[in-house]
């Protein structure tokens, strides 16, 4: 009798898997995927929609980000955009770009500078934007701004009052930030999933926001998660563009990330291909 074959074809890359998290080196049943790798990636799929379509927790994510920030006392403000609920962000991005009346009046009603007065404007506007991903958010948020509140403490930065956007896009930061009369805003928000990164948050940066911006005004640090990029990497990076912006008076591709390593961050990866 013939020696009965395995079901399942290894692939010969396999041992290459425990240094990414991409789909690579599956194997094969026959011509079609092994059951096991096939199962996986439905999970990943449902994990990807479930973190869509999850609600921001406002209540819990609040005094969370407040006392990250080092501002116990001081409460977010709860913003909303112009989309009134998922289906419509969804289908409508153009809304989910612009506050709703209610936000904007809300930071119309704020104290402002009287024309006598030395100007107090903050110099920085927080906006915490769900996105695509509230679960980023839920789980990122506010790990990050306690290690970027460790860096901004040490210096002279006036912040307002950290907003909390749901059903945003990245340009909503720019009219609430406007309207706070920031000199810049950076948008934490969370990023489209993958399918290996249902949870990954990303930041952006404007000197001088104001609506109508597009994306060249802007300067992005993406993926920051655990397994993506640290929060103490990309605390470092921000801290760095946050001080150049201020020091030069832009954003976006005029402002280059030429920031010098620091100790124990921002080191390459180690390369197995080198081994």
């Amino acid at each position: 009798m013939s020696e009965q074959k395995p079901p399942v074809t290894t692939n010969p890359w396999g041992s290459l898997r425990r240094f990414t998290a991409a789909r690579i080196a599956l194997g094969r049943a026959g011509i079609s995927l092994p059951t096991q790798a096939h199962l996986a990636f439905q999970l990943a799929h449902a994990q990807a929609r479930d973190a869509v379509h999850l609600e921001l927790d406002v209540d819990k994510l609040a005094p969370a980000l407040s006392a990250a920030a080092g501002r116990r006392h001081e409460p977010c403000l709860n913003l909303h955009s112009a989309a009134a609920d998922r289906a419509t962000y969804l289908q409508r991005p153009d809304l989910g770009r612009r506050l709703d009346a209610a936000s904007i009046e809300m930071l119309n009603g704020l104290p402002r500078t009287a024309p006598h007065e030395q100007d107090t404007r903050p110099e920085l506007a927080l906006i915490v934007v769900d996105g695509l991903s509230a679960l980023a958010i839920m789980q990122h948020a506010a790990p990050f701004l306690s290690l970027l509140h460790q860096r901004l403490a040490t210096e002279d930065w006036s912040v307002a009052p950290i907003c909390i956007v749901r059903q945003g896009r990245v340009a909503v930061g720019d009219e609430a930030a406007h309207l706070l009369g920031a000199k810049m805003a950076v948008v934490l928000i969370g990023e489209r999933p993958g399918l290996s990164s249902p949870d990954s948050m990303g930041l952006y940066l404007t000197w001088m926001p104001q609506p109508g911006m597009n994306d060249a005004g802007r300067n992005c640090i993406s993926n920051v998660r655990p397994a993506g990029l640290s929060y103490k990497d990309a605390a470092a990076k921000l801290h760095y563009l946050l001080s150049e912006s201020r020091r030069r008076q832009l954003s976006g591709v005029a402002l280059k990330d030429d920031a010098v390593e620091e100790p124990g961050l921002l080191a390459p990866p180690h390369n197995f291909l080198l081994e």
